[in-house]
């Protein structure tokens, strides 16, 4: 199965095969204290890192290892 991914430099949909994918998390603090989380998968491409982010259900469903 192949992920699609928006290549940046050449303006063009790219699909990065699921064994180029990994998964990460990012978190971060609002002012309010709450901690915000978002999702991302992010793969490589002509040995460009391309990220991607998701929804956590697209995440979980995901069998890429975790970054």
């Amino acid at each position: 199965m192949a992920v699609s991914f928006y290549d940046v430099k050449t303006r063009q949909s790219v699909e990065v095969p699921e064994s180029d994918i990994t998964r990460t998390k990012y978190e971060r603090t609002t002012k309010e204290g709450k901690v915000q989380v978002r999702y991302a998968l992010r793969g490589k491409y002509d040995g460009r890192n391309l990220t991607k982010f998701v929804g956590q259900a697209d995440w979980d469903k995901m069998d890429a290892p975790v970054e």
